[in-house]
Protein backbone atom coordinates (compact mmCIF):
# COMPACT_ATOMS: atom_id res chain seq x y z
CA UNK A 1 0.00 0.00 0.00
CA UNK A 2 2.77 2.58 0.68
CA UNK A 3 4.31 1.92 -2.60
CA UNK A 4 0.68 2.83 -4.22
CA UNK A 5 0.56 5.60 -2.21
CA UNK A 6 3.70 6.97 -2.68
CA UNK A 7 3.26 6.48 -6.37
CA UNK A 8 -0.08 8.89 -6.79
CA UNK A 9 1.17 11.21 -4.39
CA UNK A 10 4.19 11.95 -6.95
CA UNK A 11 2.26 12.05 -9.57
CA UNK A 12 -0.10 14.37 -8.03
CA UNK A 13 2.48 15.90 -7.25
CA UNK A 14 4.20 16.35 -10.67
CA UNK A 15 0.87 17.73 -12.06
CA UNK A 16 0.68 19.99 -10.12
CA UNK A 17 4.03 21.67 -11.50
CA UNK A 18 2.04 22.21 -14.75
CA UNK A 19 4.63 23.38 -17.51
CA UNK A 20 7.17 22.15 -15.32
CA UNK A 21 10.00 24.92 -13.65
CA UNK A 22 11.48 26.70 -16.69
CA UNK A 23 7.90 27.31 -18.21
CA UNK A 24 6.14 28.44 -15.48
CA UNK A 25 9.20 30.88 -14.29
CA UNK A 26 9.38 32.39 -18.33
CA UNK A 27 5.41 32.63 -17.43
CA UNK A 28 5.45 34.72 -14.30
CA UNK A 29 8.41 36.83 -15.53
CA UNK A 30 6.15 38.17 -18.34
CA UNK A 31 3.72 39.36 -15.52
CA UNK A 32 1.19 36.84 -15.04
CA UNK A 33 -0.38 34.64 -12.53
CA UNK A 34 -0.16 30.64 -13.30
CA UNK A 35 -3.42 28.92 -13.97
CA UNK A 36 -3.30 27.45 -10.30
CA UNK A 37 -2.74 31.07 -9.12
CA UNK A 38 -5.34 32.64 -10.47
CA UNK A 39 -7.99 29.65 -9.31
CA UNK A 40 -5.96 29.84 -5.36
CA UNK A 41 -7.05 34.07 -5.83
CA UNK A 42 -10.66 33.89 -6.84
CA UNK A 43 -12.00 30.82 -5.07
CA UNK A 44 -12.10 30.98 -1.27
CA UNK A 45 -9.40 29.33 0.52
CA UNK A 46 -9.72 25.53 0.66
CA UNK A 47 -12.76 25.27 -1.07
CA UNK A 48 -11.13 23.82 -4.52
CA UNK A 49 -11.99 20.04 -5.44
CA UNK A 50 -9.68 19.39 -8.76
CA UNK A 51 -10.83 17.03 -11.46
CA UNK A 52 -8.56 15.30 -14.01
CA UNK A 53 -5.61 16.45 -12.32
CA UNK A 54 -4.25 13.42 -13.20
CA UNK A 55 -5.32 14.11 -17.20
CA UNK A 56 -2.49 13.78 -19.65
CA UNK A 57 -2.53 14.17 -23.40
CA UNK A 58 -3.35 10.82 -25.27
CA UNK A 59 -1.15 11.79 -28.45
CA UNK A 60 1.44 9.16 -28.64
CA UNK A 61 4.78 10.31 -26.67
CA UNK A 62 3.15 13.28 -25.22
CA UNK A 63 2.20 12.20 -21.70
CA UNK A 64 5.08 13.20 -19.83
CA UNK A 65 4.98 16.91 -21.10
CA UNK A 66 1.33 17.74 -20.44
CA UNK A 67 -0.27 17.37 -17.14
CA UNK A 68 -3.96 17.96 -16.66
CA UNK A 69 -3.52 18.29 -20.61
CA UNK A 70 -3.80 22.13 -19.92
CA UNK A 71 -7.08 22.54 -18.45
CA UNK A 72 -7.06 23.15 -14.94
CA UNK A 73 -10.93 22.26 -13.65
CA UNK A 74 -13.09 21.23 -10.78
CA UNK A 75 -16.06 22.88 -8.40
CA UNK A 76 -14.93 25.72 -5.84
CA UNK A 77 -17.03 28.00 -3.85
CA UNK A 78 -16.79 32.14 -4.22
CA UNK A 79 -18.30 33.81 -1.29
CA UNK A 80 -19.37 30.71 -0.30
CA UNK A 81 -21.35 29.85 -3.47
CA UNK A 82 -20.54 26.59 -5.40
CA UNK A 83 -19.05 27.27 -8.95
CA UNK A 84 -17.42 25.23 -11.50
CA UNK A 85 -13.88 26.45 -12.85
CA UNK A 86 -12.05 25.84 -15.30
CA UNK A 87 -8.25 27.63 -15.97
CA UNK A 88 -6.51 27.44 -19.46
CA UNK A 89 -2.69 26.28 -18.23
CA UNK A 90 -0.56 28.58 -20.96
CA UNK A 91 2.51 26.72 -19.31
CA UNK A 92 1.46 23.11 -21.67
CA UNK A 93 1.00 23.00 -25.16
CA UNK A 94 0.62 26.99 -24.69
CA UNK A 95 -2.92 26.13 -23.66
CA UNK A 96 -3.79 24.58 -26.70
CA UNK A 97 -6.72 22.25 -26.56
CA UNK A 98 -5.87 18.54 -26.75
CA UNK A 99 -8.57 15.61 -27.03
CA UNK A 100 -8.08 15.09 -23.15
CA UNK A 101 -8.65 18.99 -22.69
CA UNK A 102 -11.94 19.09 -24.78
CA UNK A 103 -13.18 15.83 -23.00
CA UNK A 104 -12.29 17.95 -19.63
CA UNK A 105 -13.84 20.54 -20.44
CA UNK A 106 -17.57 19.25 -22.14
CA UNK A 107 -17.63 17.46 -18.22
CA UNK A 108 -17.38 20.10 -16.55
CA UNK A 109 -19.70 22.28 -18.62
CA UNK A 110 -22.12 19.42 -18.22
CA UNK A 111 -21.79 19.63 -14.49
CA UNK A 112 -22.40 22.70 -14.36
CA UNK A 113 -25.51 22.63 -15.48
CA UNK A 114 -26.46 19.79 -13.87
CA UNK A 115 -26.34 21.07 -10.63
CA UNK A 116 -26.76 24.43 -11.22
CA UNK A 117 -23.65 25.97 -10.72
CA UNK A 118 -22.57 29.17 -12.50
CA UNK A 119 -19.36 28.08 -14.76
CA UNK A 120 -15.93 30.04 -14.57
CA UNK A 121 -13.51 30.31 -17.27
CA UNK A 122 -10.53 31.96 -16.56
CA UNK A 123 -8.79 31.64 -20.74
CA UNK A 124 -6.03 32.12 -22.45
CA UNK A 125 -3.87 29.90 -25.32
CA UNK A 126 -3.81 29.18 -29.04
CA UNK A 127 -7.03 26.93 -29.84
CA UNK A 128 -7.46 23.37 -31.43
CA UNK A 129 -4.02 21.78 -30.68
CA UNK A 130 -2.85 20.95 -34.10
CA UNK A 131 -1.48 17.21 -33.75
CA UNK A 132 -5.34 16.19 -31.80
CA UNK A 133 -6.99 18.02 -34.78
CA UNK A 134 -5.35 17.02 -37.69
CA UNK A 135 -6.92 14.89 -40.33
CA UNK A 136 -10.87 14.05 -41.56
CA UNK A 137 -11.12 11.77 -38.46
CA UNK A 138 -10.04 14.21 -35.45
CA UNK A 139 -11.42 17.30 -36.93
CA UNK A 140 -14.46 15.74 -37.36
CA UNK A 141 -14.60 14.82 -33.37
CA UNK A 142 -13.63 18.21 -32.59
CA UNK A 143 -16.33 20.58 -34.18
CA UNK A 144 -17.95 23.28 -31.95
CA UNK A 145 -19.06 22.14 -28.20
CA UNK A 146 -22.85 21.41 -28.73
CA UNK A 147 -23.78 21.74 -25.10
CA UNK A 148 -21.89 25.21 -25.60
CA UNK A 149 -24.00 26.04 -28.37
CA UNK A 150 -27.30 24.75 -26.76
CA UNK A 151 -26.79 25.99 -22.93
CA UNK A 152 -29.56 28.41 -23.40
CA UNK A 153 -28.31 30.46 -20.12
CA UNK A 154 -29.25 27.82 -18.01
CA UNK A 155 -26.60 28.54 -15.64
CA UNK A 156 -24.32 32.24 -15.79
CA UNK A 157 -20.96 31.66 -17.81
CA UNK A 158 -18.41 34.10 -17.10
CA UNK A 159 -14.97 34.56 -18.80
CA UNK A 160 -11.89 35.97 -17.95
CA UNK A 161 -9.29 36.69 -20.64
CA UNK A 162 -6.19 36.59 -18.42
CA UNK A 163 -3.58 36.25 -22.40
CA UNK A 164 -3.83 35.95 -25.81
CA UNK A 165 -6.47 33.88 -26.58
CA UNK A 166 -7.48 32.40 -30.25
CA UNK A 167 -10.12 30.03 -31.34
CA UNK A 168 -11.55 27.90 -28.45
CA UNK A 169 -10.95 31.00 -25.54
CA UNK A 170 -12.60 33.49 -28.15
CA UNK A 171 -15.80 31.25 -28.46
CA UNK A 172 -16.39 30.68 -24.97
CA UNK A 173 -15.90 34.20 -24.37
CA UNK A 174 -18.44 35.17 -27.08
CA UNK A 175 -21.01 32.91 -25.79
CA UNK A 176 -20.93 34.27 -22.13
CA UNK A 177 -22.62 35.81 -20.17
CA UNK A 178 -20.15 38.64 -18.85
CA UNK A 179 -16.42 39.01 -20.05
CA UNK A 180 -13.73 40.76 -18.95
CA UNK A 181 -10.48 41.50 -20.77
CA UNK A 182 -7.45 42.67 -19.30
CA UNK A 183 -5.62 45.02 -21.06
CA UNK A 184 -2.92 43.83 -22.97
CA UNK A 185 -4.21 40.65 -24.02
CA UNK A 186 -5.63 39.95 -27.85
CA UNK A 187 -8.88 38.14 -28.27
CA UNK A 188 -9.30 36.74 -31.93
CA UNK A 189 -10.47 34.07 -34.16
CA UNK A 190 -6.73 33.21 -35.35
CA UNK A 191 -3.48 35.01 -33.91
CA UNK A 192 -1.53 37.37 -36.15
CA UNK A 193 1.12 34.60 -37.36
CA UNK A 194 -1.45 32.44 -38.40
CA UNK A 195 -3.00 35.85 -40.62
CA UNK A 196 -0.33 36.23 -41.91
CA UNK A 197 0.47 33.05 -42.94
CA UNK A 198 -3.16 32.85 -44.42
CA UNK A 199 -3.82 36.20 -45.96
CA UNK A 200 -0.99 38.02 -45.72
CA UNK A 201 -2.32 40.37 -43.86
CA UNK A 202 0.64 41.88 -41.19
CA UNK A 203 -1.40 42.86 -37.75
CA UNK A 204 -0.30 43.33 -34.32
CA UNK A 205 -2.01 41.86 -31.38
CA UNK A 206 -3.68 44.81 -30.29
CA UNK A 207 -4.96 45.78 -33.33
CA UNK A 208 -6.47 42.67 -34.14
CA UNK A 209 -8.44 41.51 -31.10
CA UNK A 210 -6.93 44.58 -28.56
CA UNK A 211 -9.24 45.27 -25.52
CA UNK A 212 -10.18 48.30 -27.08
CA UNK A 213 -10.94 47.32 -30.06
CA UNK A 214 -13.34 44.88 -28.22
CA UNK A 215 -14.84 47.58 -25.48
CA UNK A 216 -15.37 50.43 -28.43
CA UNK A 217 -16.20 48.43 -31.30
CA UNK A 218 -17.08 45.51 -31.24
CA UNK A 219 -18.29 45.21 -27.84
CA UNK A 220 -17.92 41.59 -27.06
CA UNK A 221 -16.64 42.81 -23.66
CA UNK A 222 -18.49 43.94 -20.70
CA UNK A 223 -15.30 44.88 -18.66
CA UNK A 224 -11.44 46.12 -19.16
CA UNK A 225 -9.73 45.45 -16.48
CA UNK A 226 -6.39 46.98 -15.83
CA UNK A 227 -4.68 43.52 -14.54
CA UNK A 228 -5.18 40.59 -13.73
CA UNK A 229 -6.37 41.61 -10.51
CA UNK A 230 -8.92 43.60 -11.31
CA UNK A 231 -10.86 40.89 -13.57
CA UNK A 232 -10.69 38.23 -10.56
CA UNK A 233 -12.61 41.38 -8.82
CA UNK A 234 -15.07 41.73 -11.55
CA UNK A 235 -15.44 38.54 -12.34
CA UNK A 236 -16.50 38.49 -8.42
CA UNK A 237 -18.98 40.92 -8.67
CA UNK A 238 -20.36 40.20 -11.13
CA UNK A 239 -21.04 37.00 -9.53
CA UNK A 240 -22.48 38.93 -6.83
CA UNK A 241 -25.56 40.48 -8.79
CA UNK A 242 -26.57 37.19 -10.37
CA UNK A 243 -28.02 33.67 -9.50
CA UNK A 244 -26.13 30.83 -9.76
CA UNK A 245 -28.94 28.91 -12.07
CA UNK A 246 -32.18 30.15 -14.47
CA UNK A 247 -34.14 28.11 -11.73
CA UNK A 248 -33.33 30.99 -8.77
CA UNK A 249 -33.26 34.56 -8.52
CA UNK A 250 -30.11 36.48 -7.10
CA UNK A 251 -29.82 36.85 -3.34
CA UNK A 252 -31.57 39.90 -1.81
CA UNK A 253 -28.63 41.89 0.33
CA UNK A 254 -30.08 44.03 2.86
CA UNK A 255 -28.82 47.17 3.24
CA UNK A 256 -29.18 50.28 5.49
CA UNK A 257 -29.63 52.78 2.51
CA UNK A 258 -33.39 53.99 3.20
CA UNK A 259 -35.76 52.62 0.74
CA UNK A 260 -37.42 56.09 0.97
CA UNK A 261 -34.72 58.42 1.03
CA UNK A 262 -35.33 61.35 -0.57
CA UNK A 263 -33.30 62.65 -3.46
CA UNK A 264 -32.80 66.35 -3.27
CA UNK A 265 -29.64 66.52 -4.90
CA UNK A 266 -31.80 65.78 -8.08
CA UNK A 267 -33.38 68.81 -8.48
CA UNK A 268 -29.88 69.92 -9.18
CA UNK A 269 -28.68 67.59 -11.24
CA UNK A 270 -31.07 67.47 -13.69
CA UNK A 271 -31.18 70.72 -15.86
CA UNK A 272 -34.80 71.73 -17.46
CA UNK A 273 -33.07 72.92 -19.95
CA UNK A 274 -33.30 70.20 -22.83
CA UNK A 275 -30.06 70.76 -24.28
CA UNK A 276 -27.95 70.84 -21.31
CA UNK A 277 -26.00 67.83 -20.73
CA UNK A 278 -25.31 66.21 -17.35
CA UNK A 279 -24.27 62.98 -16.24
CA UNK A 280 -26.47 60.20 -15.71
CA UNK A 281 -24.50 58.28 -14.11
CA UNK A 282 -24.73 60.55 -11.35
CA UNK A 283 -28.72 60.07 -10.69
CA UNK A 284 -28.73 56.33 -11.02
CA UNK A 285 -25.59 56.77 -8.13
CA UNK A 286 -27.89 58.59 -5.74
CA UNK A 287 -30.98 56.03 -7.20
CA UNK A 288 -29.52 52.91 -5.93
CA UNK A 289 -28.83 51.21 -3.05
CA UNK A 290 -25.42 53.36 -1.22
CA UNK A 291 -24.83 54.59 -4.38
CA UNK A 292 -22.93 51.25 -5.96
CA UNK A 293 -23.61 50.81 -9.82
CA UNK A 294 -21.61 47.56 -11.34
CA UNK A 295 -21.91 49.28 -15.26
CA UNK A 296 -21.57 46.76 -18.14
CA UNK A 297 -19.80 47.70 -21.84
CA UNK A 298 -18.80 51.23 -20.05
CA UNK A 299 -17.04 52.09 -23.52
CA UNK A 300 -19.31 50.70 -26.12
CA UNK A 301 -22.77 52.60 -27.45
CA UNK A 302 -21.22 55.06 -24.86
CA UNK A 303 -25.35 57.06 -25.12
CA UNK A 304 -26.53 54.44 -23.27
CA UNK A 305 -26.02 52.83 -19.61
CA UNK A 306 -26.58 49.33 -18.58
CA UNK A 307 -25.64 47.35 -15.11
CA UNK A 308 -26.23 45.86 -11.91
CA UNK A 309 -27.23 47.49 -8.70
CA UNK A 310 -29.80 46.89 -6.01
CA UNK A 311 -32.87 48.51 -5.05
CA UNK A 312 -33.83 48.00 -1.56
CA UNK A 313 -31.47 44.91 -1.52
CA UNK A 314 -33.02 43.52 -4.56
CA UNK A 315 -30.71 43.29 -7.80
CA UNK A 316 -32.18 45.46 -10.91
CA UNK A 317 -30.63 45.56 -14.17
CA UNK A 318 -31.06 49.66 -15.25
CA UNK A 319 -30.78 50.72 -18.70
CA UNK A 320 -30.14 54.51 -18.81
CA UNK A 321 -29.96 57.20 -21.73
CA UNK A 322 -26.68 59.07 -21.18
CA UNK A 323 -26.78 62.80 -22.17
CA UNK A 324 -22.93 63.54 -22.11
CA UNK A 325 -22.68 61.72 -25.45
CA UNK A 326 -25.14 62.74 -28.28
CA UNK A 327 -27.16 63.97 -26.15
CA UNK A 328 -28.41 60.82 -25.69
CA UNK A 329 -29.55 59.56 -28.97
CA UNK A 330 -29.09 55.78 -29.49
CA UNK A 331 -27.16 54.55 -32.48
CA UNK A 332 -26.39 50.93 -33.65
CA UNK A 333 -24.33 50.31 -30.76
CA UNK A 334 -26.58 51.40 -28.32
CA UNK A 335 -29.85 48.68 -29.65
CA UNK A 336 -27.28 46.18 -29.56
CA UNK A 337 -26.34 46.97 -25.70
CA UNK A 338 -29.69 47.54 -25.12
CA UNK A 339 -30.96 43.81 -26.65
CA UNK A 340 -28.00 42.12 -25.25
CA UNK A 341 -28.94 43.18 -21.50
CA UNK A 342 -32.52 42.75 -21.60
CA UNK A 343 -31.76 38.99 -22.50
CA UNK A 344 -29.91 38.20 -20.40
CA UNK A 345 -31.86 40.51 -17.10
CA UNK A 346 -35.16 38.43 -17.97
CA UNK A 347 -33.40 34.90 -18.86
CA UNK A 348 -32.02 35.38 -15.28
CA UNK A 349 -35.03 36.53 -13.98
CA UNK A 350 -33.70 40.57 -12.58
CA UNK A 351 -35.88 43.33 -12.62
CA UNK A 352 -35.56 46.10 -15.27
CA UNK A 353 -35.48 50.17 -14.57
CA UNK A 354 -35.84 52.74 -17.71
CA UNK A 355 -34.69 55.73 -17.16
CA UNK A 356 -35.53 57.62 -20.47
CA UNK A 357 -33.32 61.48 -21.46
CA UNK A 358 -33.37 60.40 -25.17
CA UNK A 359 -33.56 63.21 -28.07
CA UNK A 360 -34.38 59.60 -30.46
CA UNK A 361 -32.34 57.46 -32.76
CA UNK A 362 -29.42 58.59 -34.34
CA UNK A 363 -30.39 58.44 -38.42
CA UNK A 364 -27.86 58.96 -41.17
CA UNK A 365 -26.78 57.06 -44.19
CA UNK A 366 -24.68 55.60 -42.16
CA UNK A 367 -26.97 54.89 -39.41
CA UNK A 368 -28.67 52.83 -42.22
CA UNK A 369 -25.94 50.93 -43.24
CA UNK A 370 -25.47 49.47 -39.89
CA UNK A 371 -28.74 48.55 -40.47
CA UNK A 372 -30.44 50.54 -37.36
CA UNK A 373 -33.88 49.80 -38.44
CA UNK A 374 -33.52 45.93 -37.96
CA UNK A 375 -31.46 46.79 -34.77
CA UNK A 376 -34.31 49.11 -33.20
CA UNK A 377 -37.10 46.47 -33.99
CA UNK A 378 -34.81 43.82 -32.23
CA UNK A 379 -34.79 46.18 -29.36
CA UNK A 380 -38.63 46.19 -29.18
CA UNK A 381 -38.80 42.50 -29.79
CA UNK A 382 -36.39 41.68 -27.20
CA UNK A 383 -38.40 44.22 -24.99
CA UNK A 384 -42.28 42.94 -25.41
CA UNK A 385 -40.75 39.40 -24.83
CA UNK A 386 -39.63 39.91 -21.70
CA UNK A 387 -41.34 39.04 -18.67
CA UNK A 388 -39.53 40.42 -15.64
CA UNK A 389 -40.96 43.68 -13.56
CA UNK A 390 -40.05 46.50 -16.13
CA UNK A 391 -40.47 50.13 -13.91
CA UNK A 392 -39.85 52.81 -16.33
CA UNK A 393 -39.63 56.85 -15.51
CA UNK A 394 -38.95 59.10 -18.25
CA UNK A 395 -36.45 62.00 -16.91
CA UNK A 396 -36.70 64.31 -19.05
CA UNK A 397 -37.20 63.86 -22.24
CA UNK A 398 -38.29 60.73 -24.37
CA UNK A 399 -39.12 61.36 -27.75
CA UNK A 400 -40.08 59.44 -31.30
CA UNK A 401 -39.61 55.38 -31.83
CA UNK A 402 -36.75 55.75 -28.94
CA UNK A 403 -40.11 55.88 -26.08
CA UNK A 404 -41.39 52.85 -26.83
CA UNK A 405 -37.76 51.21 -26.76
CA UNK A 406 -37.35 52.48 -23.47
CA UNK A 407 -40.27 50.72 -22.15
CA UNK A 408 -43.09 53.51 -22.80
CA UNK A 409 -46.84 52.48 -22.74
CA UNK A 410 -47.74 49.22 -24.28
CA UNK A 411 -44.53 47.39 -23.96
CA UNK A 412 -44.94 45.37 -21.09
CA UNK A 413 -44.12 47.89 -18.45
CA UNK A 414 -45.67 47.30 -14.78
CA UNK A 415 -45.32 51.02 -14.37
CA UNK A 416 -44.30 53.93 -16.53
CA UNK A 417 -44.12 57.26 -15.17
CA UNK A 418 -42.29 60.85 -15.32
CA UNK A 419 -41.07 63.74 -14.05
CA UNK A 420 -42.93 66.97 -14.11
CA UNK A 421 -39.98 67.98 -16.60
CA UNK A 422 -40.57 65.43 -19.13
CA UNK A 423 -40.74 66.31 -22.57
CA UNK A 424 -42.71 63.29 -24.55
CA UNK A 425 -43.75 63.82 -27.99
CA UNK A 426 -43.45 62.47 -32.18
CA UNK A 427 -40.35 64.80 -32.32
CA UNK A 428 -38.21 67.55 -30.91
CA UNK A 429 -39.66 71.16 -31.09
CA UNK A 430 -37.07 72.53 -32.86
CA UNK A 431 -36.88 69.82 -35.71
CA UNK A 432 -40.84 69.78 -35.39
CA UNK A 433 -41.75 73.04 -35.97
CA UNK A 434 -39.64 73.67 -38.52
CA UNK A 435 -40.98 70.37 -40.78
CA UNK A 436 -44.53 71.39 -39.90
CA UNK A 437 -44.29 75.27 -40.27
CA UNK A 438 -41.22 75.81 -41.86
CA UNK A 439 -42.88 77.50 -44.79
CA UNK A 440 -45.09 79.31 -42.64
CA UNK A 441 -42.20 80.88 -40.94
CA UNK A 442 -40.45 81.96 -43.78
CA UNK A 443 -43.83 84.12 -44.61
CA UNK A 444 -44.19 85.31 -41.04
CA UNK A 445 -43.68 89.34 -40.33
CA UNK A 446 -41.81 88.52 -37.17
CA UNK A 447 -40.61 85.07 -37.82
CA UNK A 448 -38.85 84.88 -34.36
CA UNK A 449 -41.95 85.78 -32.18
CA UNK A 450 -44.11 83.62 -34.48
CA UNK A 451 -41.30 80.44 -33.62
CA UNK A 452 -41.61 81.28 -30.24
CA UNK A 453 -44.72 81.41 -29.76
CA UNK A 454 -44.66 78.00 -31.87
CA UNK A 455 -41.98 76.46 -28.84
CA UNK A 456 -44.14 77.52 -26.14
CA UNK A 457 -46.96 75.79 -27.60
CA UNK A 458 -45.36 72.72 -28.67
CA UNK A 459 -44.24 72.65 -25.02
CA UNK A 460 -47.46 72.49 -23.61
CA UNK A 461 -47.97 69.90 -26.15
CA UNK A 462 -45.37 67.56 -24.77
CA UNK A 463 -45.29 68.03 -21.56
CA UNK A 464 -46.49 64.86 -19.56
CA UNK A 465 -49.58 66.37 -17.65
CA UNK A 466 -51.66 65.65 -21.11
CA UNK A 467 -50.44 61.79 -20.80
CA UNK A 468 -51.61 61.64 -17.34
CA UNK A 469 -54.61 62.89 -17.44
CA UNK A 470 -55.91 60.29 -19.97
CA UNK A 471 -53.87 57.51 -18.05
CA UNK A 472 -51.69 56.76 -20.87
CA UNK A 473 -48.55 57.17 -17.81
CA UNK A 474 -49.53 56.35 -14.44
CA UNK A 475 -48.40 59.08 -12.62
CA UNK A 476 -45.95 62.42 -12.83
CA UNK A 477 -43.49 61.99 -9.74
CA UNK A 478 -41.79 64.74 -7.63
CA UNK A 479 -38.16 64.06 -8.91
CA UNK A 480 -37.08 63.52 -4.90
CA UNK A 481 -38.89 60.65 -4.84
CA UNK A 482 -37.67 58.20 -8.05
CA UNK A 483 -36.00 55.92 -5.32
CA UNK A 484 -38.44 55.74 -2.86
CA UNK A 485 -40.97 55.03 -6.07
CA UNK A 486 -39.03 52.45 -7.28
CA UNK A 487 -38.21 50.40 -4.34
CA UNK A 488 -42.05 50.66 -3.85
CA UNK A 489 -43.39 49.69 -7.44
CA UNK A 490 -40.25 46.85 -6.79
CA UNK A 491 -41.61 45.35 -4.41
CA UNK A 492 -44.85 45.22 -5.44
CA UNK A 493 -44.20 44.16 -9.19
CA UNK A 494 -41.83 40.78 -7.53
CA UNK A 495 -44.79 39.44 -5.26
CA UNK A 496 -46.64 36.33 -5.97
CA UNK A 497 -43.27 35.37 -7.95
CA UNK A 498 -43.96 38.32 -9.94
CA UNK A 499 -40.39 38.56 -10.90
CA UNK A 500 -39.81 35.12 -12.32
CA UNK A 501 -39.43 34.99 -16.06
CA UNK A 502 -40.66 33.07 -18.55
CA UNK A 503 -37.39 32.86 -20.02
CA UNK A 504 -38.67 33.54 -23.42
CA UNK A 505 -35.44 35.15 -24.38
CA UNK A 506 -33.01 32.29 -22.62
CA UNK A 507 -31.90 30.84 -26.53
CA UNK A 508 -31.70 34.39 -27.99
CA UNK A 509 -28.26 34.42 -29.31
CA UNK A 510 -25.31 35.77 -27.59
CA UNK A 511 -24.71 38.88 -30.02
CA UNK A 512 -26.56 40.97 -32.15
Amino acid sequence: METYLHELQERKERARQMGGEKKVAAHKKKGFYTARERIAKLVDAGSFLELGLLNTSDQQGAATKSPTDGLIGGVAKIDGRPVVIKAFDKTVFAATEGAVFMRKSKKLHEYAVKRGFPLITLAEGGGLRMPDGMGSDNISRFMMPYQLLHHDRKVPLITGIFGDSYGGPTWFAVSSDFVSQVKGTCMAVAGPRMLEIATGEQITPEQLGGWEMHATETGQIDHAAEDEGDCIRAIKEYLSFVPSHAGEQSAVIPSNDDADRLLHEATELVPTRMKRAYDMKKLIALIVDDHHFFELKEEFGKALITGFARMNGRTVGIIANQPMFFAGAAGAQECEKATDFIVQCDSFHIPLIFLHDIPGFRVSSGAERSRIPSKIILWNQALVHSTVPKLSVVIRKSIGAAYSNMCGPDMGGDFVVAWPTADINFTGPEVGINVVYGRELEDAEDPKAARQELLDTWTFESSPYKAASKHLIDDIIDPRDTRAFLCQTLEYACLNNGSISERKLANWPTGY
